[in-house]
């Protein structure tokens, strides 16, 4: 069997193209979300994760269904926001920038996942950044307990 020159470069040439997708599937993690179908700013948010490379894929999911949901999967009930994540093992409750999901999985600590209570002016998906009011990403431990994780100061 002869191999062609033309034949290598062919090759080579396929090899290089798939590289970037096979990189660009690794730094694209997939987040499953659990939101109420009619809320704008749990929209606001997917868009925002795809914005950003991450793929997304929905659940309609509300009323106590979606809060045993919540309970069920460790977040405390102090710590309950909108509309519900969950990436790599971790929840992702609330309006929680992309910088700190990826922190999260960059660092992996031994926790149940990141929450942003309540829903925050200017925190994503919940109005202009650049009017936000000051506000904290917590980490929830395994134990129930929480520490902050990222503040965030009024703009």
């Amino acid at each position: 069997m002869h191999i062609t020159r033309r034949q290598i470069l062919t090759a080579v040439a396929g090899i290089a193209s798939a590289a970037p997708l096979a990189a660009f599937a690794q730094v694209a993690p997939t987040i499953h979300v659990l939101k109420d179908p009619n809320c704008g700013c749990c929209r606001a948010w997917v868009a925002i994760l795809r914005q950003e490379g991450f793929r997304v894929t929905e659940e309609r999911s509300f009323g106590t269904l979606m809060m045993r949901h919540k309970l069920d999967n460790g977040i405390p009930q102090r710590m309950i926001s909108c509309h519900t994540g969950e990436i790599e093992g971790y929840m992702i409750e609330g309006h929680v920038p992309v910088a700190d999901i990826r922190r999260l999985l960059a660092e992996r600590p031994d926790a149940v996942g990141l929450t942003v209570p309540g829903m925050p002016y200017g925190s994503p998906g919940m109005g202009p950044e650049d009017q936000r009011e000051a506000y904290d990403v917590f980490l929830i431990r395994r134990d129930g307990s929480s520490e902050v994780f990222t503040s965030y100061s009024a703009a």
